[in-house]
């Protein structure tokens, strides 16, 4: 019995079900119970970043089957797998760090090349932890396939003393027992409590930063981003984004249709004005670039220079994910842009309305103490900066979320290391001097290999109560999780010659994330001289495998680290194939 409600003969997955020729790919079905109905219906496949490494995706799973009844509602069938991720918690402080940009591409291959391998029609992703949401809407992009987000949700608080704790807690409190100010058993027991439940971690860290996005993107059906992880709603969230994906593929809406320059603004400025993680800026321009948009760190930085900042998240606030969700999630906080007129309305979104569509059936409205009003704010600009100058040519990122204005500002004697190990041992030992900048350098994404973020460093600076009085650079990244005055993403990196390989220990670097300026005071004669006398990049020990091959093919971060020439360059047309 064919399904009359779609064109068949017009998806891919006509190449594996239909005509005499498909027999044995049907009687591959047949084994698995697909009825003769369910062969002739679309394919979609719905994809988990499922794993038990770590709270943050191990819900995914359970959330995967509602999806897929929500595919069947609406007359498709479909098709789980599985694809890798890294999460960042535990790849954290130690050389699995370095595989955790690199699983953003492989997540993006890995779905592209099951979804290519069995000619499915549309996909839901579900994805739980930091590079697994961006890898995930990546692929959707890349693909161009009419497709839904899901969100696992984030973890829950947990209680210590009367006061919510979270996972940033427990790493600041490792500075603070290190620093003589915790005892053994005092650690022991914020450790046991910081994390009851499945999810991920829950300030606006990477993964909450990037859930947002995928709402304000369009990719997500509004607020379903929002519900913690073992909230049972979550469920009608997976029904409901299951049948809306069916709805895409029968009025021929695919991701690049909903992603474009504009909602890629739109992401911009919600990141902005929930002081979201820094690593959006390498996000953002790796989404845009899978669907040929030139839309770099430079852009995202010059949005959040003009978004207020007015959403109490943590690390710079005072609240997690879940408050946010419970006052109105981001339709409000979208709300509160469009009043200022910081939002293009006429994106579409995975619900196949516009945006402007949405927003105007949601009542709630700004509550003061989560989400501020966007003429209240907690701060003019936003709560990430942009920064340029003769240290960062190709531009650098801070969070100053909580920062007070004279804060934001800082001149001091650059003490210099060579990698992160380096830089924690010499914070554990109190090897640095209040004033100083300390810069980490060959950490970036071809350098490290793999960029990784440096929170065990930065949360032992503010555990020792020193994250105020230094400041810290680097080429490599920082968690959504740090604070303090610490900039990333300097570029070019050390490993492609940029200034930052040819600071000396002394030099005297001035970060003004006012102006959005980063410089070093260095003249361009004796910079010339240090080029020339630079011996080259540092040799890794990753001369194999996969880590030197994605050294090999990233990019610059101000383009999003990207391993691939990109939508500019492509020939054939998945879904018209």
């Amino acid at each position: 019995m064919q399904n009359t409600r779609f064109d068949k003969t017009k998806l891919p997955s006509r190449h594996v079900t239909e005509g005499p020729s498909r027999a044995p790919h049907r009687s591959y079905y047949y084994a698995m119970g697909i009825s003769e109905e369910e062969i002739h219906q679309p394919f979609v496949g719905v994809a988990t970043c499922w794993n038990e490494a770590a709270p943050c995706n191990i819900a995914l799973s359970r959330q995967a089957q509602s999806a897929k009844m929500g595919v069947k509602k609406g007359g498709g069938t479909p098709r789980e797998f599985t694809t890798i991720t890294v999460t960042d918690g535990i790849a954290m402080g130690h050389e699995g760090m370095r595989s955790s940009l690199a699983s953003r591409d492989a997540i993006a291959d890995t779905v592209e090349l099951t979804m290519r391998g069995h000619c499915y029609d549309a996909l839901v992703g579900l994805a739980g932890c930091d590079k697994s949401l961006p890898g995930m809407m990546m692929a959707m992009v890349r693909l161009n396939v009419p497709s839904v987000f899901i969100y696992g949700g984030s973890i829950l608080p947990g209680k210590l003393n009367g006061r919510d704790v979270v996972v940033q807690d427990v790493f600041e409190a490792v500075g603070q027992h290190a620093a003589g100010n915790m005892s053994d058993a005092e650690l022991a027991i914020l450790e046991r409590v910081a994390c009851p439940s499945a999810g991920a971690c829950g300030g606006q860290y990477t993964a909450n930063t990037m859930a947002c996005v995928s709402e304000a993107i369009g990719l997500a059906l509004l607020n379903s981003s929002g519900a913690p992880a073992p909230y049972e709603s979550r469920d009608q969230y997976g029904d409901f984004s299951g049948q809306a994906v069916m709805t895409l593929i029968e009025k021929n809406i695919r991701a690049r249709d909903v992603v474009t320059r504009q909602s890629l603004e739109n992401a911009a400025r919600v990141v902005a004005c929930t002081g979201g993680s820094t690593n959006a800026g390498l996000h953002l321009p790796a989404i845009a670039h899978e669907a040929g948009i030139d839309f770099d760190l430079l852009d995202v930085c010059a949005i959040f220079h003009d978004t207020p900042y007015f959403v109490n998240l943590r690390p710079g606030g005072e609240y997690v994910a879940k408050d946010l969700h419970e006052a109105g999630g981001v339709p409000v906080v979208m709300k509160e842009l469009r009043k200022a007129g910081l939002l293009h309305e006429n994106c579409m979104t995975a619900s196949s309305m516009s945006l402007g569509e949405e927003l105007d059936r949601i009542e709630r409205e700004a509550d003061g103490r989560v989400i501020h009003t966007v003429a209240n704010p907690i701060s003019a600009t936003g709560g990430v900066v942009g920064l340029q100058g003769n240290l960062a040519p190709d531009g650098a990122i801070v969070k100053v979320a909580g920062m007070a204005e004279e804060e934001r500002v800082f001149t001091g004697p650059a003490r210099v290391f060579e990698c992160e190990e380096e830089a924690f041992e010499a914070v554990q030992k109190r090897g640095y001097e209040e004033g100083e900048v300390i810069v980490i350098r060959n950490e970036g994404p071809a350098g490290g290999p793999g960029m990784r973020e440096m929170l065990s460093t930065t949360a032992a600076l503010s555990g020792q109560g020193m994250g105020k009085k230094v400041a810290l650079i680097t080429d490599g990244r920082f968690s959504g999780a740090t604070r303090g005055f610490c900039v990333g993403h300097v570029g070019p990196e050390a490993a492609h010659g940029g200034p930052i390989a040819l600071v000396k220990t002394g030099d005297v670097i001035t970060i003004d994330a006012v102006k959005g300026e980063i410089s070093v005071d260095v003249t361009p004669e004796e910079m010339d001289a240090r080029r020339a006398a630079w011996p080259g990049p540092r040799e890794t020990e990753y001369q194999s495998g996969a880590l030197w091959k994605y050294s090999q093919l990233v990019g610059s971060a101000r383009k999003g680290a990207v391993t691939h020439p990109g939508a500019t360059a492509e020939r054939h047309v998945y879904m018209d194939q």
